[in-house]
């Protein structure tokens, strides 16, 4: 195609992990597409997540694309978990190996997505001034993608160097011997403090809410292993497709409470060992009944506080605002052990809140830090913060932003009533950030090829979900995150990080395995809760 080409079959909006095998998937069905990507290449939220200690929470060789037979087996992870260099180049040889890069304008945002009605088509506009048209709108734009940077009075007076881990320099960032702050201890801040404690003259970790952390255990893979898994990858995938979270561990057949003390210290034990977030899955009811989820709190504090030499700052590091595993469980190397040494300083902002940032430093309700670099970790605006910054428009010039005003609606996670054609990838109403977003992927857009293969069968030309089936699974997602103990916690699974943002517990906690069931059932079904549409007659 010539960059002069303005009429495509379809859209894809962004270059992540859902985009690329969106381009992969709908040129494999003679699709003519075309792309756009506001950074400078592929990879999405591991383009721009460079910051130190970067790395997946879900195991490698889970945590990558199963659709290339070849690919699995030519492929292979050096570490458990790996880092987001690591997951960088993978992206790059898939897009590589697929041709995948020629389909995109890259450093392009788009601004804006409007449906014609009559003509069924959409028209994609963007920073750059090229505007496009297509039959389908895909938005590929990332869950954790909009950055979000907390209003601080006098943030930008600050005189030294600043940065935010969700937008991290390509080029190398030297902390030797500087003073270094950071602010928030989320995901990327636990896994940050521990590299940038060894670089630092002195680090100063600047904590708003503990978070439940848990070793990854991380280590190389042994040859033998990976020759393991490769021998039986369909197999693997196939119980991670059955799984609650898109990986292949099921949780104990019994409660929590159905065991005695000691058989249940041994089953948190394995799931110890395996590291990171699935700890939370060790149990049924784990995130359910508050009585087992106590038992799991109880077993992980007192292993914070074996890491932890100094009592009282252990009691600082142990969350109490929330059950554990309710805001996703951080994976980390090394996160708790860290505050034994002499070089670093927990600051616990809810004892003593940042009244300001000045031109030399942070200043507190109790003292003044001096520093030389000030790092944000304070994450995103997740789910719907991408999709809110573009101008979208389906039938009679309905606004999304304005639909989605109480909270994000859809059908699946896949579409929204009054916008024909367009599909929303990993996003808010499907598993999305609670399974294996590689496999969540793959799903999705195979459905959604699924459902045009349907469309061109039948000769429909149009294909968007009913208000009714947009209210019933709204409701749905509702009632079975009502079923948890999610909803308790001010987690940005419920937009709680983002001041007026509706309280809506965007993901759908159904599990991975019966949301990839009732897709394939509506899909059986014809479509079921779906309006498809022949083209208008003339005249």
């Amino acid at each position: 195609m010539t960059t002069q080409d303005s009429d495509f079959d379809a859209v894809v909006v962004g270059a992540g992990i859902s985009g690329l095998y969106a381009v992969y998937t709908l040129r494999g069905r003679g699709m003519r597409v075309h792309g756009f990507e506001t950074a400078g290449g592929v990879g999405g939220t591991w383009y721009h997540n460079r910051y130190p200690g970067a790395r997946c929470d879900v195991e490698s060789i889970d945590y990558s694309y199963s659709f290339d037979e070849e690919l699995q087996q030519e492929w292979t992870w050096s570490e458990r978990f790996a880092t987001q260099e690591e997951i960088l180049r993978y992206l790059d040889h898939v897009a590589d190996r697929h041709d995948l890069r020629s389909a995109y304008d890259f450093r392009t945002r788009v601004t804006a997505a409007v449906y014609d009605e009559h003509a069924q088509r959409w028209t994609v506009a963007t920073d750059t001034g090229r505007t496009v048209t297509a039959r389908f709108c895909l938005l590929a734009t990332g869950v954790l993608s909009a950055t979000n940077m907390p209003d601080i009075p006098g943030r930008d007076t600050f005189g030294g160097e600043i940065y935010h881990t969700g937008e991290w320099p390509h080029e190398p960032v030297d902390l030797t011997g500087k003073r270094v702050g950071v602010v928030g201890t989320g995901s990327s801040g636990i896994q940050a403090v521990p590299v940038i404690a060894e670089q630092a003259e002195h680090l100063y970790v600047f904590q708003r809410t503990p978070n439940y952390s848990i070793p990854a255990g991380n280590r190389p893979l042994d040859p033998e292993f990976v020759a393991e898994v490769k021998a039986d990858y369909a197999e693997r995938r196939r119980l991670s497709r059955l799984s609650g979270g898109g990986t292949p561990y099921t949780p104990h057949p019994k409660g929590a409470l159905d065991i005695d003390a000691a058989e249940r210290t041994r089953i948190y034990d394995q799931w110890w060992q395996r590291g990171g977030y699935l700890f939370a899955k060790a149990f049924p009811d784990q995130t359910a009944n508050l009585a087992a989820n106590d038992t799991a709190r109880e077993y992980v504090e007192a292993k914070i506080r074996e890491m932890v030499h100094d009592p009282e700052l252990a009691d600082q590091l142990i969350p109490d605002d929330h059950p554990i595993g309710t805001k996703r469980i951080v994976t980390d190397d090394g996160y708790f052990q860290t505050y034994n040494r002499d070089n670093v300083t927990l600051v616990n902002l809810r004892r003593t809140p940042i009244d300001e940032i000045t031109g030399t430093g942070v200043r507190t309700t109790a003292a003044a830090y001096d520093l030389d670099v000030l790092i944000f970790a304070t994450g995103f605006d997740a789910m719907t913060g991408s999709l809110s910054r573009i101008d979208i428009r389906g039938r009679d010039g309905r606004e999304l932003r304005a639909e989605w005003a109480a909270g994000p609606r859809t059908y699946l996670g896949l579409a929204v009533a009054g916008f024909p054609n367009m599909f929303i990838l990993s996003g808010p109403g499907s598993p999305s950030v609670l399974a294996n977003m590689v496999l969540m992927a793959e799903q999705h857009v195979d459905w959604i090829a699924g459902c045009l293969d349907h469309l061109d069968e039948h000769g429909f030309t149009t294909v968007e979900p009913t208000e009714e089936a947009v209210d019933d699974w709204v409701a749905e997602c509702n009632a079975k995150a009502a079923g948890t103990l999610f909803p308790s916690a001010n987690s940005w699974y419920l937009g709680a990080n983002i001041p007026g943002k509706p309280r809506v517990f965007m993901p759908y906690i159904g599990g991975f395995g019966n949301y990839n069931t009732l897709c394939a059932e509506v899909a059986a079904a014809g479509y079921k809760g779906f309006e498809l549409a022949p083209a208008p007659t003339a005249g």
